[in-house]
């Protein structure tokens, strides 16, 4: 899950007023602010010793002045960022409550929830918990959707996926434990590198797939694959996390709720998912792995846009530009597979996992893919034609001959041949 990851992000923040004024929690919040800001990069130890002389000649005095009001007065943090320390102070403060496991530091945040790393105390070990943020408390779909997950997760036993551990309630803070994994998210490893090796791609792809290849025949399709939810530890070992869009292929009552809205990363996301299915087969999981897989050998997202709907739009109709136009080091076969992933059409992409696997093994071995074919998806070549038409010979208008006629035969072979000449040309050029 991303959320593992250093990927914070805005959080609910609370009211000036809370900050402001005098208080248990606000000095609760004040003792730490210190080791927050310094830790967050906000400010310098030194720009902090600077405030707290300020605080101690202001003690005796009728300054009411907080660490926090200097913060802000002297520009090294703004009002935002303080709202978000404080609402990041208070939800460690609640979970600190959950019993049998004690929090340590928080490892990421995001719109949906806020993941600390804590230690179970009954075995002695790190823990990744998830706590779903206490705005969504009262809201019935997402406290729904939060279990689901985790029971997704419970069911899920592969060493390629991240292992669920508890999921509860503390409160008002609903939360999941589940494995820690001591490592960076592949998107993490893309922006460092740009562009990563096919040797390296294709360790993650298989493992991916592997990973992919037990949920589904454990009965669930993903829904979210993309590379801020694949781990990657320091010794190479790839999980799969992030279960929270995950769906039993049997739920066909939450199929039907869901049916006609979007679920997905715009930039990951399969067509029949933009398009709101019922239907959502393993060969979603696969289109998202294939592009997530694209990024990474090209260092670019597939189908770039100005929003998510531009993206979306593009998914649905823009030709894939092949991966080896853009890295030239990569094999045939390799540009194959990833091509064959990403085939709009669900019914030519890859059906299942263990296909795709079969042609990672062989492509690894130097061999040809069995099932990724070059092929010419004529769906598109009918809308590079239409584009093209007005440059393209046109075949002159004639009437109609009589019938029987030999001129008749000859003009009509003359038609055929050039539709033929026609359509090769097409075919030429979106080949090239």
């Amino acid at each position: 899950m991303d959320d593992q990851a250093n990927n914070p992000s805005e959080t609910p923040s609370t009211s000036k007023s809370s900050i402001r004024s005098p208080g248990a929690s606000t000095f609760g919040f004040d003792t730490m602010l210190g080791k927050l800001v310094i830790d967050n990069g906000l400010i310098t130890s030194e720009e902090l010793a600077e405030c707290n002389s300020l605080l101690e000649e202001a003690a005796g005095g009728d300054s009411h002045h907080t660490l926090s009001d200097l913060l802000v007065n002297h520009n090294y943090v703004t009002e935002r960022q303080l709202d978000r320390l404080q609402s990041d102070f208070d939800t460690r403060k609640s979970t600190q409550r959950i019993s049998g496991y004690r929090i340590i530091r928080k490892l990421g945040a995001g719109a949906m929830a806020t993941v600390f790393l804590a230690q179970q105390e009954s075995l002695d070990r790190p823990v990744a918990i998830k706590v779903l943020p206490t705005k969504f408390s009262d809201n019935e779909e997402f406290i729904d959707r939060f279990y689901k997950e985790g029971r997704a997760a419970a069911k899920l036993n592969h060493p390629n996926i991240v292992q669920a551990y508890d999921v509860g309630c503390s409160g008002d803070h609903h939360y999941f434990v589940m494995e820690y994994v001591d490592g960076e998210t592949v998107f993490d490893r893309v922006e460092k590198e740009k562009q990563l090796s096919e040797k390296e791609a294709t360790k993650i792809l298989r493992q991916v797939a592997l990973a992919l290849q037990h949920a589904h025949d454990a009965g669930f399709v993903h829904r979210d694959v993309k590379p801020k939810n694949i781990m990657i530890t320091p010794k190479g070992d790839v999980k799969l996390a992030d279960l929270g869009l995950a769906r039993a292929l049997s739920d066909l009552e939450t199929a039907e709720a869901e049916a006609g809205r979007a679920y997905g990363t715009p930039y990951y996301i399969s067509p029949e998912q933009i398009r709101g299915k019922i239907e959502i087969t393993p060969a979603a999981d696969i289109y998202s792995l294939g592009a997530t897989i694209y990024h990474l050998v090209t260092g670019q997202v597939p189908f770039p846009g100005k929003n998510p709907s531009d993206v979306m739009h593009r998914h649905l109709k823009q030709p894939l530009v092949p991966p080896d136009h853009l890295n030239a080091s990569l094999s045939a076969g390799f540009s194959q597979i990833i091509e064959m992933m990403m085939v709009k059409d669900v019914h030519q992409r890859y059906q299942n996992a263990t296909d795709l696997l079969n042609d990672i093994d062989a492509v690894t071995a130097g061999d040809q893919p069995r099932f990724a074919q070059p092929t010419l998806d004529f769906s598109l070549l009918s809308e590079v034609a239409k584009s093209t038409s007005s440059d393209a010979p046109v075949a002159p208008q004639m009437e109609q001959p009589a019938k029987g006629s030999d001129l008749s035969m000859f003009y009509l072979m003359c038609l055929v041949a050039s539709a033929i000449l026609n359509l090769v040309l097409v075919a030429m050029m979106v080949a090239s």
